[in-house]
């Protein structure tokens, strides 16, 4: 099986597969769409069961990226780079040699921090490669960490959602936060200032143990956080977790989270608009952090100017909630259609992925990354 048979094979422009034997570097990087620009979007290191799941993560991943600066309105196309994660693998060498890789692409991917990288892994990688973002930020320019600007994101999101959905505030609403990193913690946070009352489950026992003692969180196991009986559910963790199987069992009147791709698929829109449950699409929510990066990388808008653009976002949203109820269509639909009309008005021949890059330097003959195109 090659990746044009995957169902997520969405007319991906390019997949590309890199190895390094120094480093032990495995990493599929998948460019989905530069209509708009070069293909941006962050690198997760994660541990999957296998190379076809990292894949297919990818894929998934690239195709959200596109919709999301789409909708974001960045002039960048939609990429994503995953590092497959082994015990005792993690090096700055290994970074610098994804470095390489992406810098092999010649400025068509920009990566920035995702699930399972840090500003110091981005630093590494900019070590072999001018195209990366989420670094530190220089004078008068946004940049660095992205997280805290994509909770903010969804912190402003979920609550206009809930005011859209019962015209009150989040003082005592009961919220669900799955996975307390860097976006979910900072999350917590901001609904515990507004007043919400929290229930939180992640892997890391000392994050969720923290999260009790700053926010007075309630702690939940990571099986039945989806199903705890609340009024809003915010994933922040990894996607695909409203599925057929878990959908029957959530109570949440809305769902407003961090994590990409939420949905299995997109049949899973229906179920929950079946469940009486609102979902805000999470690559509109989440779009705070990709707005600070591109901004970063371009080397324009100050602090202040990312936040305010940062607060556009829920406009977006009601206007998506807004015309989902008058055509009778499913929130997710609405966004998808949006997005791809955005990518359609702007594929047109000579522009590319090269256009926003900064100077990019085609790979030289040290490398030892090896690429195999897909």
């Amino acid at each position: 099986m090659t990746p044009f048979d995957l169902a997520d094979f969405d007319g991906h422009e390019a997949v590309h597969f890199f190895s390094d034997a120094g480093t032990g570097l495995e990493a599929i990087i998948a460019i989905h769409s530069t209509a708009l620009g070069a293909a941006a979007g962050g690198c997760r290191y994660w541990t999957y069961q296998s190379r076809g799941a990292a894949l297919i993560d990818a894929l998934r991943l690239s195709r959200g990226m596109s919709y999301k600066n789409a909708m974001a309105g960045l002039p960048f196309g939609g990429g994503k780079a995953v590092v497959l994660k082994r015990p005792g693998l993690r090096s700055e060498s290994l970074f610098k040699a994804l470095g390489r890789a992406i810098d092999s692409l010649g400025g068509s991917y920009i990566t920035a921090e995702d699930v399972g990288t840090t500003v110091a892994d981005m630093q590494a990688v900019a070590g072999s490669t001018p195209s990366v973002s989420g670094l530190m930020s220089a004078k008068d320019v946004a940049g660095g960490n992205p997280s805290p600007k994509t909770a903010y994101g969804v912190f402003i999101s979920l609550q206009a959602a809930w005011r859209y959905l019962t015209a009150t505030d989040l003082a005592g609403v009961r919220v669900a936060v799955q996975g307390l990193g860097g976006v979910g913690f900072d999350l917590c946070k901001r609904l515990h200032q507004a007043g919400a009352r929290l229930f939180v489950s992640d892997m890391d026992a000392d994050r969720v143990q923290r999260a009790q003692q700053e926010f007075g969180a309630m702690a939940v196991l990571a099986e039945v956080i989806l199903s705890t009986d609340v009024d809003i559910l915010a994933p922040c963790a990894l996607g695909a977790i409203l599925n057929a199987g878990t959908i029957p069992r959530i109570s949440a009147r809305l769902i407003a989270g961090g994590a990409n791709n939420q949905l299995a698929a997109i049949e899973d829109g229906e179920r929950l608009r079946q469940a009486g449950t609102l979902y805000a699409p999470d690559y509109i929510v989440n779009a705070g952090g990709i707005i600070c990066v591109a901004s970063e990388y371009l080397g324009e808008g100050s602090e202040d100017e990312v936040w305010a653009r940062i607060e556009q976002i829920p406009i977006t949203l009601r206007t998506i909630f807004e015309q989902a109820a008058a055509e009778s269509l499913l929130t997710n639909v609405v966004s998808d259609r949006m997005a791809q009309g955005r990518l359609l008005k702007s594929a047109r021949p000579g522009k590319g992925g090269a256009a926003t890059s900064k100077g990019a330097q085609t790979s030289n003959g040290r490398d030892r990354v090896v690429r195999v195109d897909g």
